[in-house]
């Protein structure tokens, strides 16, 4: 597996770590509707919480956060627009984001609730 997907399913383990230790449910990883994949579907409360996690060596280049781009929303609210039809719920969706670096075997995350809006 390339360094990068390596890196990109560390950070993925470490934001599902991050999310239970902060009492979130994680109901899915990884869903898939379409050409969108959806890392976590998590449960806080009586919201349903989809969370797109990024995870970069380096910031040079811009924040993790900075790559979840208008195509990639829509791509994320389709599917769990599907996702809610599919197991019939119709209660608060919120999307987050888990921006991870590792820098030097330094990881800092920052999770960032109600990233987007999208009407």
């Amino acid at each position: 597996m390339a360094t990068h997907n390596e890196l990109g399913k560390e950070g993925e383990r470490r934001a599902i770590g991050f999310l239970r230790e902060n009492g979130y449910e994680i109901l899915e990883t990884n869903w898939r509707y379409g050409k969108a994949e959806i890392d976590i579907i998590a449960r806080k409360d009586s919201a349903l919480v989809v969370v797109e996690v990024k995870t970069r060596s380096a910031i040079a280049f811009g924040l993790p956060q900075d790559f979840v781009n208008p195509k990639k929303i829509k791509l994320l609210v389709n599917a769990i627009d599907h996702y809610c039809r599919t197991i019939d719920f119709n209660g608060e969706v919120r999307f987050d984001i888990i921006a991870i670096v590792s820098e030097r075997n330094q990881w800092e995350l920052d999770h960032i609730a109600d990233a987007f809006y999208y009407f």
